[in-house]
Order: C-alpha cells, then sequence, then structure tokens
C-alpha cells in the first residue's frame, strides 16, 4: 500500500492507494496552532481500517513553505554575500539584514583575493543585534570553488540555528537567482523543520514505518532529509501535486490552462500540446527568482480563506489568510462566505448559513450595498483577479518560447 498525504494551508487531504486503486480517502481542516494534530489525525482515520505495516511508501506534497513565501511569514534572515568585481546586484528584497564583504574568486575556481574575516565578524554583531538566528552566505563563483563559503560556514555554525551555503542550492551560475534561492531556503527552514517534526511525530504515533518522499517543484520525489537541508525544494511541492492530479484527468495532446483555487493559494499551470510548460531558469514565486527547478506555475495569494478587506471602496481580497471564513469561526470575511450565501457551497447548518450573511453585511455596510450585491462583487472580483493574472501569464509565456 502507497499513502498520499496532501499538508495544504486549509485542509489535510490523505489516501491509501493498493494497486492502482483507492481504498480510502480522508480530509481534515488543517489548525495551523496544532500542526501535529492535524496531521495524526488525519494519519489516524486514513491507516485505523488497515495494517500499517503494509505501508511500503509514503508521498507527501505540502503548500506549508510556498504559504510561509506568499503570506510573508518567514523567519528573518542574514545574508553575507561577496560579489566580487564586476556587476552591482540589488538584494535589498532579500533578507533582513545584509552584510557585503571583500574577497573574491574567479569564474575558473581561482581564488583572488582572501577573505576578510574582520567582516565576517561584523556580519555577526549584526545578526546577533538584530536576534536573527537563520544565515545565508553566498559568493559569485562557488559553485567552482565553495572555499570562502564553506570556511564562513564553519566559523558561524553553532551561532545560527540553520545555516544555507549557496553551492548546495544549485550547480547553475546564475548569481543574483542563488542568492535569492539561498535567502529563500534559510527562510523557510524553521517553518519545514517544524512540518517534518510533526510529520515524523505522526508516523511514530501510528507505528508506521514507511520511508516518506516529499513532492518537489519539478514533480520529483525527495527522501525527507534532504528537504529538511534544502526545504526551497519544496516552495512549489503543492502546486506541483495539483498538477499531477489535474493533469492526470486531461486529455494528454491538448494546450490546457489548469487552476487550482485553494483554501489560501490559487495555483496557474500550462499544458501545450498536452505536456506542462517548464521553467527554463528556475521557478518564480512572489517576485523571488530562484534557481528551483520547477514546473512554470505561478501560486497567488488568492483562496477560500482569504480576509477581505474593503480599502477606498474596493474589495480586496488577500493575499493574508487569518484563520477559516466568518461562517466557521473565523474573523474575518472571505469568498467561502460568499459562495455558502450564493448556495454554491453547500451547509445542512442553518448557523453557518447565518453567519455567512453576517460577514457579508459588514463588507455591505462599508461598501453601502446590499448583501446580495455584496456577495456578488466578491466573486467577480476574485474570478477578474485570477482571468488578470492568467492573462499576464499567457502574455509572458508568449514573449519568453524558452518556457516551452
Amino acid at each position: 500500500m502507497i499513502v498520499g498525504l496532501d499538508m495544504g494551508g486549509t485542509h489535510v487531504d490523505g489516501v491509501i492507494i493498493k494497486d492502482g486503486q483507492v481504498l480510502h480517502k480522508v480530509k481534515k481542516t488543517t489548525d495551523r496552532n496544532n500542526v501535529f494534530g492535524s496531521i495524526w489525525t488525519t494519519l489516524e482515520a486514513l491507516v485505523a481500517p488497515y495494517d500499517a505495516s503494509q505501508i511500503k511508501r509514503i508521498n507527501l506534497s505540502t503548500t506549508v513553505s510556498t504559504n510561509a513565501i506568499v503570506e510573508k511569514k518567514t523567519a528573518p534572515v542574514g545574508m553575507i554575500i561577496q560579489s566580487g568585481p564586476g556587476l552591482v546586484n540589488d538584494f535589498s528584497n532579500c533578507g533582513d539584514a545584509r552584510q557585503s564583504i571583500s574577497g573574491s574568486i574567479d569564474h575558473r575556481g581561482v581564488m583572488v583575493e582572501d577573505l576578510q574575516l574582520g567582516e565576517v565578524y561584523k556580519a555577526l554583531k549584526l545578526f546577533k543585534k538584530k536576534d536573527i538566528t537563520a544565515l545565508a552566505v553566498v559568493t559569485k563563483f562557488s559553485i567552482r570553488n565553495p572555499n570562502h563559503e564553506i570556511q564562513i560556514g564553519q566559523m558561524l555554525q553553532k551561532e545560527f540555528n540553520s545555516i544555507t551555503l549557496g553551492h548546495r542550492m544549485s550547480g547553475k551560475l546564475n548569481f543574483p537567482r542563488r542568492v535569492t534561492t539561498s535567502y529563500l531556503n534559510s527562510a523557510v527552514h524553521a517553518t519545514f523543520l517544524n512540518f517534518s517534526e510533526n510529520i515524523k511525530k505522526s508516523l511514530k504515533k501510528e507505528e508506521i514505518k514507511a520511508p516518506v518522499f516529499i513532492l518537489k517543484a519539478d514533480a520529483g520525489t525527495m527522501d525527507m532529509a534532504t528537504a529538511e537541508e534544502r526545504p526551497v525544494e519544496t516552495i512549489l511541492s503543492g502546486p506541483a501535486a495539483s498538477f499531477m492530479g489535474i493533469s492526470s484527468l486531461m486529455p494528454n495532446d491538448e494546450d490546457a490552462i489548469l487552476l487550482d483555487i485553494g483554501g489560501t493559494t490559487t495555483d496557474i499551470f500550462f499544458l501545450a500540446d498536452g505536456v506542462p510548460l517548464f521553467e527554463p531558469l528556475g521557478a518564480t514565486i512572489t517576485g523571488y527568482h530562484t534557481l528551483v527547478h520547477a514546473i512554470y506555475s505561478v501560486s497567488i495569494g488568492l483562496g477560500g480563506d482569504s480576509c477581505i478587506t474593503i480599502e477606498d471602496n474596493q474589495v480586496i481580497i488577500g493575499p493574508e489568510r487569518k484563520g477559516p471564513p466568518y461562517a466557521f469561526g473565523g474573523p474575518k470575511p472571505t469568498p467561502t462566505d460568499a459562495m455558502l450565501y450564493a448556495g454554491l457551497i453547500n451547509s445542512s447548518d442553518k448557523e453557518v448559513a447565518k453567519k455567512a450573511e453576517e460577514a457579508l453585511g459588514i463588507l455591505g455596510k462599508e461598501l453601502a450595498l446590499p448583501v446580495a450585491e455584496v456577495g456578488a462583487l466578491i466573486l467577480e472580483t476574485m474570478a477578474e483577479m485570477i482571468k488578470t493574472k492568467t492573462d499576464q501569464l499567457l502574455a509572458e509565456i508568449h514573449r519568453n518560447p524558452s518556457i516551452r
């Protein structure tokens, strides 16, 4: 038997498969304040009717890293960057504190100028002052000679909870993308480590000893130990799983736009003659260009549980999720409340329907509109946001045939 688990920002989905047939499936609500409980209760319900010793493999996809980046809930990161001579790059969007250091290694891997250790200790002092516990170290040609990165990593290994060295992220030369990739790897490390520890605890509690494999952004898999070292590889794990599921239901020779509208994000993919488009250089997420090999997709902070606010008499949806829909006890109105009110989501609970209408009423007071018009406006706004983004992506694809 094989177990499939998808840890989303809104739900945990689990399935057991044997000989290509689905034996059992379970869906549970994700409690972000109790990740262990969310995973364990899903596994418990999933495997209860079966012999856990017969489980040979667990395939896992997760949006935890993607959601952390999209919702801007990543850990603060200190960046040590050795650019050497040449173009000056702007890395102001990477890290909460940055220290440029001298020294350089040329494109052949030959050291031109050695490190100035005083600059490294200056960086350490700066990061400690800002209570930063995650670090990324990137030198321009470290893939040809990583000695400077390794030296800095060894000097500071006891000072930080996680240290990312740029040469371990990718063998490609693109220096700006390697900086960004290293930054995101450290930024999501704590989030992913917490997730992986909860997975291990849940498996132990259910006495499941099968190996765990994480779906990567290119729809391949890696073992848990590798994922813990390079969690940036999981940033589009959830979208890759969505793509694999949707594409399996599609004819394999057609052009198509694939959408996965979840509780926290909407993921957009494309097929050309039934074949997925891939990123030519690496994945891009919320403006960060990385070296992560990935299916071409974009995640936007727009989902059924995205909070809705009113600004300048305009409906603003997302990108943040502040809890479940208002109808289910959440703090803010969401598109799910609008769908419940419109009957697009069925609920036999009259109290839920009443709360959904109340949520739209709150927005209606700010917009000076009746509840029915507010609900329609929310769904129209959501649809227009998705269409606008999809049109932008199609235009980009047509301008850049290398994506194919």
